[in-house]
This record gives structure tokens, sequence and C-alpha cells, in this order.
């Protein structure tokens, strides 16, 4: 039902809007006065992986005590007319709960290594045509479902789990008390049917996996109840709404994409991260063979639609050059990374973003170099020279998956907006312009909180549908274009990339 938006606000309301990612989470407050939207950052705190002897894990009860102190600050801080709040983080990862509600460990962390082969075990027990067909999800052995599989072959807590909620799901739970899956979360599990909206049970049976545990979905803007008397004893807060935003922070930050509707259907978004989530926006999932064979996915979003999309590495390889650089005693900040990567040679050398030798190495350096020196390419042997190296082969792989999604959704992508973090990186997205050869519109680089919190907003009536949310968000934006040049230098470098990406596919077997 759509709900008519409030155009006569006579207060500024606000909007607490809480964001975790792989590196860090926010506890950021929006105040809407119903036109523009401020962000205020009230908290920010640390996330990443914990090493548990040979496992990665997630510290939540670490990531519940940060957001507590966040709030603990808004309430402190004299925000008046709080209306709710709303959690949004990363896919796939989980909480069980068995008896009592007590936790079963600390959750995994979707890098931990146990799920490696499970892709290859689960298509001998159902073909993975099928498997697309009811899920509808690119083929990760992150996933939920290679993550259940791996664990109800490990003797792992699942079968004693009364209930499985997403990482945004567990919070809203300690904020609310109620235990609810949010909808565009369930659809990164690869456990969701796209066409039933609904849990892909007879997949789950097939493989033998528990699904007893699972929570009913709910759709973004849906009320969760108000907050649990004890975190307004612990934090200050009243008890505001806890409003499910879309939860999974892609589909947040989409739904903050500054779309111009007169621009129609041909433009696509990057949702610039630790992950880059390639794409466009359709009404409905796309699940035929030509997809499967592309590895697409179709991600949930708000008012029925769907992302079609891929995941592809994103900055986490910087961030990982980072950590390299700093072991070698580099104290250099990631700004001045990027101007070093500026004056550096350009197009020398490529790597394959989605090799697996990138997914969690020791030593990122190491690991561009090795890659380089096995396709027979020099050897970036500066820190400016590998993150562009990094960079550039970043923007030829967006390049091929735009060109995929296009076809595959018939579409002519003539606009790409670049939302998120990696919208600051002014290098990496001069070069998707360069690479793709249409203008690159970077900004919100809050795209994720903004979503979470205009979501927020609809549902208290402030606004009534996704364009107005899209309308909020041009207003109280600063928006960069970057135009496409040197064309003929990068579409003849394209060739070598995909070249190089090519027979390094062959080579090299998945892990």
């Amino acid at each position: 039902m759509t709900v008519k938006a409030d155009k006569t606000i006579s207060k500024l309301q606000n909007y607490i809007g809480v964001d975790l990612g792989a590196e860090s989470g926010r506890v950021m407050v929006a105040g809407f006065d119903g036109k523009q939207v401020s962000l205020t950052e009230k908290h920010r705190f640390a996330t990443g992986g914990v090493r548990i002897n040979d496992t990665l894990r997630w510290d939540v009860l670490h990531f519940w005590r940060e957001i507590q102190t966040g709030l603990g600050k808004v309430a402190a801080g004299g925000f008046e007319n709080l209306v709710s709040v709303g959690v949004d983080t990363w896919g796939v990862d989980y909480v069980l709960l068995g008896e009592d509600d007590e936790m079963l460990g600390l959750p995994w962390h979707y890098r931990d290594t146990r799920t490696r082969g499970t892709l290859d075990k689960v298509a001998s027990e159902v073909p993975l045509q099928e498997v697309f067909s009811v899920t509808g999800n690119q083929f990760m052995e992150i996933n939920t479902l290679f993550q259940l599989y791996a664990a109800s072959r490990s003797g792992d807590w699942l079968n004693q789990a009364k209930c499985l909620l997403t990482i945004p799901d567990f919070f809203h739970w300690c904020l609310s008390g109620a235990k609810k899956t949010e909808f565009t979360n369930a659809t990164t599990t690869q456990c969701l049917d796209p066409t039933t909206c609904d849990w892909s049970k007879p997949l789950l049976d097939r493989l033998k996996i528990p699904s007893h545990m699972l929570c009913d979905v709910i759709q973004p803007g849906d009320s969760l109840g108000s907050l649990q008397p004890s975190v307004c004893q612990e934090t200050g807060l009243p008890p505001i709404n806890v409003v499910a935003p879309a939860t999974h922070d892609t589909g947040s930050a989409v739904v903050a994409v500054p779309v111009d509707p007169s621009w129609g259907n041909n433009w696509a978004y990057i949702s610039s991260g630790t992950w880059s989530l390639v794409g466009v926006e359709t009404d409905t999932p796309i699940l035929s063979k030509e997809a499967l064979a592309m590895n697409i996915t179709n991600e949930g979003g708000v008012d029925g639609s769907w992302r079609l999309l891929k995941n592809v590495v994103g900055l986490w390889l910087v961030q990982r050059l980072k950590a390299s650089f700093e072991r070698a005693g580099s104290t250099r900040t990631y700004e001045e990374i990027t101007q070093g990567a500026a004056q550096a040679p350009s197009l020398v050398s490529f790597i394959d973003p989605e090799d697996s030798s990138f997914m969690n190495p020791p030593d990122m350096m190491v690991a561009v170099a090795e890659f380089c020196r096995r396709t027979n390419q020099p050897v970036p042997e500066t820190e400016a020279s590998a993150v562009r190296c990094v960079l550039e082969s970043l923007a030829m792989k967006y390049h091929n998956v735009l060109d995929s999604i296009a076809e595959l959704s018939g579409r002519k992508i003539d606009v790409i907006h670049v939302v998120g973090g990696g919208g600051r990186n002014a290098l990496l997205n001069q070069f998707i312009a360069f690479a793709c050869g249409v203008p690159v519109i970077a900004g919100p680089v809050e795209a994720t909180v903004l979503g979470n919190v205009l979501v927020q907003c609809r549902a208290a009536g402030q606004l009534g549908s996704l364009n107005e949310i899209r309308e909020v968000v041009r207003n109280s934006s600063d928006l960069v274009q970057f135009d496409p040049e040197h064309c003929e230098a990068w579409a003849a470098a394209q060739e070598k990339f995909d070249a190089i990406c090519s027979a390094n596919t062959l080579s090299t077997p998945v892990a």
C-alpha cells in the first residue's frame, strides 16, 4: 500500500540509522525537514573479524555494546522528535539462537575457510541450474546456503538452533525483541525463492539443511515494535519505534541512488566499498540460463524492485594492500596512497579481482605480484604501481559486468552512479568513466545510511514513494561527475585485461 506523503512538517523529525560494514560501524542521526535530510555521526567503531584458533568470527556482542554506546550518545545529544531506529549490515552471515534465546557461539565470518569446496559438493547433490531457479543468486561459497551446508556436516550448533537471524535481524531482535527476517537481506542467503518471496525449503530439505529455525520474512519499512525497556534503560532513549529498513547495506544504498526520473531505466549503479555491487534495478528477477551462465545475482529491493547485479571484490583489495604497506613500515593514508597511484604509469599490469588468490591472502602485495608474475606481466614494485594496477583492474571488471548485465536486461546504460564510501575515490571513479565510456556520477558517500533512514521516514508517513526518496537524496547531496576520455587507450587495455582474465580462468582451478 502506498503511503501518502505528509508535506506539512512543523518540526524537524529525527531518525537513527545504524550502519555496520566490514571495517567499521556508525550510529548516525538523520534530521528530515520534508525536503532535505542532514546526517550527524554520533559514534563510530571498528568492526572486522576475530581469529579464534583456526576460525574467523564476528564479535557481535562487541558490536552490540558499541551500538548501545552510540544510542546513548544520541539520547544525550538533545535531539527532539526522535521517531525510530533501524539497522543495516552486510549480507549472508547469521547468528543462531538456542533454547531460552541463548546465542550458540560467535557467528562465523563469511571469509572463514570452512566453506571451501562446498560449491562442488552442493552441485553433486542438486544441479546448479535447479539451485539457481529457486534462489536466483550468484554462486559464491560465502553465501548462507554454503555456510549452512558446511555447518550441517560439521557437528556445528545448527541442529540445536531454534532460531536463525541474519546479522541485522539479530540487532533488531536486540533492540525490539522481534524475531523476523527482512526481505532484502533474506535474498542474499541463496535460501529464498524469488518467485514466492519465501524460503526455498524444498531445496534445503534436499541438501539436508534444517529449516525449522528460519523466521518469517518481512518487508523493508515494516515496524518491529518499540525499543525494549532494557535498551531504554541502558541508553536513555525513549521507547521509539524500531523499523526494518532495507537491512542489506546494498539494498539501502540503492534506495539512495540519486536517479533523475527523466533518465528512465538507462542507468546503472556501483555500490562501492569493501565489496563492489554492480548492477541495474529491475521489476522482476531474471532466472534464465543466460543469467546462470553469467553468474548474476537477483537481490530484493524496496517496493517490489529487484537488484540484478554481480558481487565483485572491491576496495578490499586496496584495504589489504594498505595493511601490507603498513607491515613494511608505511604510514601513508588512503588519500596519500591514491595520490601516489595517480602519478604511477598507466595501463601497465592487471589482475583479475575475482581470482581466488585475492579472497583473503596473508599479504595482498605478494598476491598481486604473484598474479602478475604468473600471467607474464610486469610486477608492480612500488605501492603506487600496485594500487594503480588494482584500481584500473577494478574499473575494467566493472565494464565487463555492466556489459553482461545490459545484455541480459535489455538495458542501455547511459550513466553510472557510484554510491557509498568508494564515491570518495576520485581516481577509481575517473577510471570507471574511462573504462565504461559513459559519465560517472559519484555520491552520495553516505548512501547506505540515507537509504536506511529515508525508508524509516516513509514508514512514518513523511514520504510516499521511492521516487520521492530519491528526490530527497538529490536535494541533500553534493554529486561529482566524471566524464570519459582516452577511450582508444582504454579499449586496447580492456582487450589485454580480458585476455589475461580468460587465460587465468582456464589455468586456475576455483577454490
